[in-house]
C-alpha cells in the first residue's frame, strides 16, 4: 500500500513547477517587431557574468572545504583529540572522517567551478593531483589511521587552493559548514 504524500511536499512541488513554467514562458522572445532572427539575439548570460559566477561558486566551495578541514581535522588533531585514550576520540575521528569526505567533495566542485574562469582555471590546474590524493583520507582519518603527513596533506591542498584563488582575484575565506552539511 503506497504511503500518503504530505500536503506541504505536494504544494512545494506544485509551486516549483509553476515557477519553472512561468520562467520558461517569460524567457521566450518575440522578434516580429525587431525584424531580427532569434538566432542572432544573445541568450543566456554573458561571458563576464559566467566568469563572475564561476569565481563566486569557487570561493563558496573552497571556503567550505577550508572551514571543514580546519574546524574538524586540523584543530582537533593539534589538540590531541585523535590520540589513543583521548577524551572524545571516537566522536572526533568520525567528525574528522566526515569532514575529510566533505572537503574532498567541495574541492572537486571548486575545481569544476574554476573551469568557468580562464585565469582561475590556470591557477587551480596544478592542484588537481593533490586534490585527488585526498580521496581516501576521510576514511583513513575516521578509522584512526591518519598521521601528521595525512593532516599536512589536507592543509597543503587547502593552502594551495587559497593561494590559487588569491592569485586569480577570488579570495577564499574559511566557512565552517554545519554538522548536518557534513553528513548530507
Amino acid at each position: 500500500m503506497p504511503r500518503p504524500v504530505p500536503l506541504r511536499r505536494v504544494l512545494v512541488a506544485l509551486l516549483l513547477a509553476c515557477a519553472v513554467l512561468a520562467g520558461t514562458t517569460a524567457c521566450g522572445s518575440d522578434d516580429k517587431d525587431s525584424g531580427a532572427s532569434s538566432s542572432a539575439s544573445p541568450s543566456g548570460t554573458s561571458s563576464a557574468e559566467a566568469q563572475k559566477w564561476a569565481k563566486t561558486r569557487f570561493v563558496a566551495n573552497a571556503g567550505l572545504a577550508a572551514g571543514a578541514t580546519y574546524q574538524w581535522i586540523v584543530k582537533p588533531y593539534r589538540a590531541g583529540k585523535f590520540k589513543k585514550g583521548a577524551d572524545g576520540r571516537t566522536f572526533a575521528l568520525v567528525k574528522a572522517g566526515l569532514a575529510g569526505g566533505f572537503a574532498y567533495n567541495r574541492l572537486k566542485a571548486a575545481t569544476e567551478n574554476a573551469k568557468g574562469d580562464p585565469l582561475l582555471s590556470k591557477a587551480v590546474a596544478p592542484l588537481t593531483a593533490g586534490i585527488e590524493s585526498l580521496k581516501g583520507l576521510g576514511t583513513k582519518i575516521r578509522n584512526g589511521d591518519a598521521g601528521a603527513g595525512d593532516i599536512g596533506a589536507f592543509e597543503g591542498v587547502i593552502s594551495g587552493i587559497k593561494d590559487a584563488g588569491r592569485s586569480a582575484g577570488a579570495e577564499v575565506k574559511d566557512k565552517v559548514p554545519s554538522t548536518s552539511q557534513l553528513g548530507g
